[in-house]
């Protein structure tokens, strides 16, 4: 038997990189991170990392490197940009990325690095920010079977779920995208929902309570209408997300020749919140955009 990787790297110490570089250390690997926040990069040292300047350092010598940047642009930059990870990594080692892009820049990404000699894992996750910490993300992932060996030990360390959906990068990416077109138009109805009650002079709590007992529930009704109930618009999950995530979907429909006209009701939701200086707050915002046109009264608002 082989001897499981024990050596990670962590490029991005947001709210997901955080966790997850967490659930790598309470495995026992060895982690180096980095990141543009010193703050978060000083947490991290402290739980017991290894601090980083760039991903170049973090990934020298790592037998896995995984990155939890926001976009393809920010993937790009962290394998190839100055200081990049690509020609550090050892030559076999593997790249997790975990951003959500388009597959077909997935598919680039991914030919570009395994011209290389590494390999590269695309793996968007699912699950928030307290799924990340306690290591029970849900991965979405595709690639070569030596890339998933490879990056195996640190996936079990980091998820619960682990979805194997091809050997091709850009498959991992597609699944993320159908994921993502649900998820936000899910916020955008509870808000909508939210705010709607609220004009309608209702007990929020109440309406959550009926709700999530009842059909009109989903699970990120379940999840966001208590950040709304707590007027509590701290980010777990920004605005600006969605509107990259849905503007993604908008472009993949668009080249297909294919209506997704919901979705993009729900990105114009998504683009008017983040216009109105809500973009880095929580993605339930939302239902602060639509009691300011509206004049509901939702918890927290004068």
């Amino acid at each position: 038997m082989t001897t499981p990787t024990r050596r990670a790297a962590v490029i991005g110490l947001g709210s997901m990189g955080s966790g997850m570089a967490g659930s790598l250390l309470r495995a026992g690997f060895s982690v180096a991170a980095c990141d543009v926040n010193p703050e978060a990069v000083a947490r991290f040292a402290a739980a017991g990392g290894r601090a980083a300047a760039n991903p170049a350092e973090a990934a020298r010598d790592a037998d896995v490197v995984v990155s939890v940047v926001v976009n393809a642009a920010q993937t790009e930059a962290v394998l190839f940009g100055e200081h990049g990870a690509a020609a550090a990594m050892p030559e076999g080692a593997v790249f997790v990325s975990s951003a959500t892009m388009d597959p077909a820049v997935a598919r680039a990404l991914a030919a570009r690095l395994e011209a290389t000699g590494r390999h590269y894992l695309d793996a968007p996750m699912s699950g928030g920010a307290a799924r990340a910490a306690d290591g029970g993300l849900t991965f979405l992932a595709s690639g070569s079977a030596t890339a998933f060996a490879k990056a195996r030990p640190a996936l079990d360390a980091m998820a619960g779920t682990l979805y194997e959906l091809g050997d091709a990068a850009g498959q991992g990416a597609a699944f993320k995208m159908i994921n993502q077109l649900l998820a936000g138009v899910h916020i955008v109805a509870a808000c909508e929902a939210m705010a709607f009650a609220a004009k309608q002079g209702l007990d929020l709590g109440r309406v959550y309570e009926v709700i999530t007992k009842s059909a009109g529930n989903s699970w990120m009704f379940e999840n966001r209408v208590p950040h709304i109930l707590d007027a509590d618009y701290a980010p777990k999950s920004a605005v600006d997300i969605f509107v990259k995530d849905l503007g993604i979907v908008q472009d993949m429909a668009r080249a297909e020749k294919y209506p997704v006209p919901v979705a993009a009701a729900a990105l114009q939701m998504f683009l008017m919140a983040s216009g109105a200086s809500m973009g880095r707050d929580d993605d339930a915002s939302v239902a602060r955009l639509y009691a300011q046109v509206s004049g509901a009264k939702l918890p927290g608002t004068a």
